[in-house]
């Protein structure tokens, strides 16, 4: 016969088990309910204008003589800048650079026959103007420094330009964030929201996000159509939400 104390300590341990039971599978309940989530993305994009653009302009001058030589590379620098002004473009900000003189004749690769142009000095003229329009239209009508017997090739890889004139850079990006990544959120909790309301559930709160990286593309996304040489320009956020179902 089993004594009163005895019975006591049995049946507290019977509920203690029952109650960890209990416990235990309302904690699995909880968990399982934590795994039901959707992920959805919301894409914010805004078309924007260049508001810089920078053009290195590469000058060549060519003679016998140094002091020729130098002098025909003179007269192209105040040719280009006589250029930039007919087109309106502010050239106090242009600067010079990357100054070079070359004897052919030092150069142990030339070939034996005598060059026609002994010196050839080099110089660039980098042009930077807070009025892109007024570059590109600049830019082309560049043939016009050919026409006056001006030497020049126009854009740099180390600008983004290959080669190919202009680049044209677009710097309000932090200006825009807020209301991207605002947007971005909203959209993607539309998509949530149908989701949730598809398969009959509740939206819940956020289980964790991710804002993604912005992008500026250009705006005529085509096969090499290089965002540099665009003055219009696309700007894109992707942001990854994870939202919790009840």
């Amino acid at each position: 016969m089993t004594s009163e104390p005895g019975l006591i300590r049995t049946s507290i341990l019977a509920v203690g088990i029952a109650l960890a039971g209990f416990l235990a599978g309302n904690g699995f309940v909880r968990a399982k309910a934590a795994d039901r989530y959707v992920t959805v993305k919301g894409v914010s994009e805004r078309e924007v204008k260049a508001d810089l653009a920078i053009w290195p302009l590469h000058l060549v001058g060519a003679d016998n003589d140094l002091v020729a030589a130098n002098e025909k590379l003179a007269k192209s620098t105040a040719n280009v800048r006589a250029f930039l002004v007919r087109h309106g473009v502010d050239t106090t900000q242009i600067q010079t650079s990357g100054f070079s003189a070359v004897d052919a004749l030092a150069n142990q690769y030339t070939p034996d026959r005598t060059p026609t142009n002994r010196y050839i000095v080099h110089q660039t003229v980098l042009v930077r103007s807070t009025h892109p329009d007024l570059v590109l239209k600049a830019s082309q009508q560049i043939g016009e420094l050919a026409a006056i017997g001006v030497v020049i090739s126009s854009g740099s890889d180390d600008y983004g330009g290959g080669g190919g004139g202009p680049t044209f850079v677009f710097s309000g990006l932090n200006k825009l964030k807020p209301d991207m990544i605002a947007d971005a959120t909203a959209r993607a909790r539309e998509g949530a929201t149908q989701f949730a309301r598809d398969s009959h559930s509740e939206l819940g709160a956020i289980r964790q996000a991710n804002q993604g990286v912005f992008e500026i593309l250009p705006r005529d996304q085509a096969p090499g159509v290089s965002e540099s040489s665009q003055i219009a320009k696309l700007v894109r956020v992707v942001a990854t939400i994870d939202y919790y179902l009840r």
